[in-house]
């Protein structure tokens, strides 16, 4: 009886610790795909807060998902003017609206953006000591990019929010340092 109670015991464990791998790995955002980057016509690229444009011909890696959510979620803090006419292109897709750089808004790589979910709800951001509240307005698209609609940038990594300049002076941020910045995030 004991033999059969350790063999079961071992069996279980072993059950156990597979099943936590797979979940494990289940949790993880692998790449989708890849887009062939298109040169943007002339004047095309809006290069402010030093935006990148599509290179002819680079290979570009495209998420469906984002890294899984946690109380304090690690991601890349970028630079974004939502303003007509600035680096974020048209109207933020949560409310069709323009949004003021001095206000403090975001917009969050596609997984997380999770298909508008969380259009118009605050987060809060951490960094640099300090934290600040930001409303979600638009998504950072992961899947797409390289074309008119994106503003012939890039897709986005799958790891960003992308924030007015309001929530980089909220944070303290040195100004020469605003661009990319490790931070923490959850809803608020």
């Amino acid at each position: 009886m004991k033999r059969f109670w350790s063999n079961a015991s071992i069996i279980l464990l072993a059950t156990l610790i597979l099943s936590s791998c797979f979940y494990s790995e289940a949790q993880k955002c692998h790449p989708s795909g890849r887009i062939r980057g298109k040169k943007a016509p002339p004047g095309q690229c809006n290069q402010e807060n030093d935006s990148d444009c599509c290179k002819e011909g680079k290979m570009y890696t495209t998420y469906e998902c984002s890294p899984p959510m946690s109380s304090h979620t690690k991601a890349y803090l970028t630079l974004n003017s939502f303003e007509k006419g600035g680096d974020g292109g048209g109207p933020s897709e949560c409310d069709n609206q323009y949004h003021s750089d001095d206000t403090p808004v975001v917009a969050l790589s596609t997984g997380w953006f999770d298909h508008k979910r969380r259009c118009l709800h605050n987060i809060t951001i951490s960094g640099n000591g300090r934290s600040v509240v930001a409303m979600v307005v638009d998504q950072c698209d992961s899947r797409k990019g390289c074309d008119a609609d994106h503003d012939y940038q890039p897709p986005c990594p799958n790891n960003i929010v992308d924030a007015s300049r309001a929530v980089w002076k909220a944070l303290g941020v040195p100004k020469n340092d605003w661009g990319g910045f490790d931070i923490t995030w959850s809803d608020a």
